[in-house]
């Protein structure tokens, strides 16, 4: 196994929510799924699907969607990170 990381999480979703906690200019849907390495329809079924479990919420802006964490996403987030960092 290549990551141990892998064992535990879903990496795409896993590593989102900690991108988004991370990330400082502007959270679009775009740059995370360039975060994640995955595609922007993929990230897009992410973030739906975090935002029904009250992970992310969205903020219109215009015509795009700024996605923020909630503070349960938030505290996921840096328990993952901690995972993360326990496990290299």
């Amino acid at each position: 196994m290549k990551d141990p990381f892998d064992l535990f999480f879903r990496r795409k979703p896993a590593l989102m929510l900690v991108a988004l906690k991370k990330i400082t200019k502007a959270k679009y849907g775009s740059v995370l799924a360039k975060e994640v390495d995955c595609t922007y329809s993929h990230a897009v079924k992410i973030l739906q699907a975090l935002e029904k479990l009250g992970l992310v919420t969205f903020e219109k802006k215009g015509r795009t969607k700024l996605i923020k964490l909630t503070k349960k996403g938030e505290e996921i987030a840096n328990n993952i990170a901690n995972i993360k960092r326990a496990l290299e």
